[in-house]
């Protein structure tokens, strides 16, 4: 990934989506997404990763160079085991930070000098750097031998840029001076005039080969990730906007249920219904994750992926409401949509997801609300929605939209005593209403009628004497 990225090739996708898709942070004792895609090394490699976990791409050609370069490393997977070690690469990132004398004299002299203090007088000052130059040596041999290797010619994608940026940065004249073989046993003169070469007149040179260094292993990690969890590499489309998958499911999930996803420009919005626990909330989240680590330039859970990239990604799954800013549940609401109808305002590209929205206002106002809501993201060319809902009574109007809306459903299986769940999607609307079953089988009216019972035995006059 460049340092200079432009915004415009950033997807857009703000605070509440990321703890939505819980890319950092889970709510539950599972790891977060990050944690799930990192097989870094170091500690710079883990801080690369989440940079670009926290700015997926929007442009296609970006994704297709991530893409590309994720591809070239999983098939020659091997030669990537020549990077350097943890141990030079961390060694030489203690040796850049530490705060160490500087001999940076211009007279020859005073070098001396103070090349002899520091032997003398701050012998720990002097093992460091010698501990520190080691490192550092060991870093640029190993970034020479993994740069030379002839598979590496041709590297496609994000790879060319950083192997040439570091072939450059390794030819410096400078770096003549350390040598194909372990410095250990040189002498305090040459080490402490290594230690200026490194330290002080190419200390920029050796952050920028870290810095390049890091990327490769955010790279490699993202490879490893995906070939771990058998992800597939998406197809990049242009055009208007769609989204088609097969076998789509949570990466979460140990024995999951794949679905199908079909979104575009004929059929903008799916309207998914169906009871609580049949899977509307999994099947949005496994969504949103896919499309996210699509934009990633990695590879998604499902059995095939093919997408337009969007410039905007919106999950509205896990509201709460805000004591201390005085923003009821409702009003929480309120904004997300808010947010989501700026985005597309802008005639920018935007996939918006909502769970159950407007479950904060009464059943009138929500209905209302939602049917309003639909109705105007209908009509929004290059945008996509998906939108669960128990709303059902919203059927009767959706055929009035264009045919712009696709209704799915889950659905519970009510043969034997408890409730079961296939978590398969059905084409329609569910029309389940398993309200008082779920009471029942959960005894809670049993339970009330027996209290109920004790409290009016016990009010006789008989039971008071007794």
């Amino acid at each position: 990934m460049s340092l200079n990225n432009s915004k415009v090739d950033l997807l857009g996708i703000d605070s509440h989506t990321i703890k939505d898709l819980e890319i950092f942070e889970s709510d539950m004792d599972d790891a977060s997404l990050f944690d799930f895609c990192n097989r870094t090394r170091s500690i710079g490699g883990a801080a690369v990763l989440r940079r670009r976990m926290q700015n997926p791409w929007a442009s296609a050609e970006r994704i297709a160079e991530t893409q590309q370069a994720i591809g070239f490393i999983t098939e020659r997977r091997a030669i990537f085991q020549q990077l350097p070690s943890i141990y030079a690469v961390e060694g030489t990132q203690n040796y850049l930070q530490e705060i160490l004398p500087n001999l940076d004299f211009r007279n020859r002299f005073e070098f001396i000098l103070g090349s002899l203090q520091v032997w003398i007088n701050q012998d720990s000052h002097y093992f460091s750097i010698v501990r520190g130059a080691q490192a550092s040596c060991r870093l640029i041999r190993a970034l020479r031998r993994f740069v030379a290797q002839p598979e590496l010619k041709g590297a496609p994608g994000e790879l060319g840029p950083l192997l040439q940026q570091l072939r450059a940065l390794l030819s410096r004249p400078n770096f003549r001076m350390v040598p194909d073989f372990d410095v250990g046993a040189w002498g305090t003169w040459k080490m402490l005039k290594l230690d200026q070469l490194l330290r002080v007149k190419e200390k920029d040179t050796l952050i920028r080969l870290m810095a390049l260094n890091y990327e490769l292993e955010a790279l490699v990690s993202m490879a490893d990730a995906n070939q771990e969890h058998a992800f597939i590499v998406p197809e990049i489309c242009t055009g208007p906007m769609q989204v088609k998958a097969e076998g789509l499911y949570h990466p979460y999930l140990e024995n999951p249920v794949a679905n199908p996803v079909s979104l575009d420009q004929q059929r903008r919005i799916l309207f998914l219904t169906g009871p609580n626990m049949a899977g509307k909330t999994t099947y949005l989240r496994a969504f949103a994750t896919a499309m996210y680590l699509a934009h990633l330039g990695m590879g998604v859970p499902a059995k095939s992926f093919k997408f337009v990239p969007v410039q905007w990604l919106f999950s509205s799954i896990s509201l709460t409401d805000d004591l201390r800013r005085g923003v009821s549940y409702f009003r929480a609401e309120a904004l997300r949509v808010k947010a989501v109808a700026e985005a597309v305002a802008r005639n920018e590209k935007v996939l918006a997801l909502m769970d159950e929205p407007f479950k904060g206002t009464n059943v009138k106002d929500a209905f209302e609300a939602s049917l309003a809501i639909l109705e105007r993201f209908s009509t929004r060319e290059n945008c996509l929605f998906m939108f669960s809902s128990h709303q059902i009574e919203l059927s009767d109007y959706l055929h009035q939209l264009n045919n712009q809306v696709d209704c799915r459903y889950f659905e519970a299986v009510e043969t034997g005593e408890r409730l079961h769940f296939d978590y398969r999607l059905r084409t329609g609307i569910s029309d389940q209403r398993l309200g008082m079953r779920v009471l029942r089988e959960e005894g809670i009216f049993e339970i009330l009628d027996q209290r109920a019972a004790i409290k009016k035995d016990f009010s006789r006059p008989e039971d008071l004497i007794s």
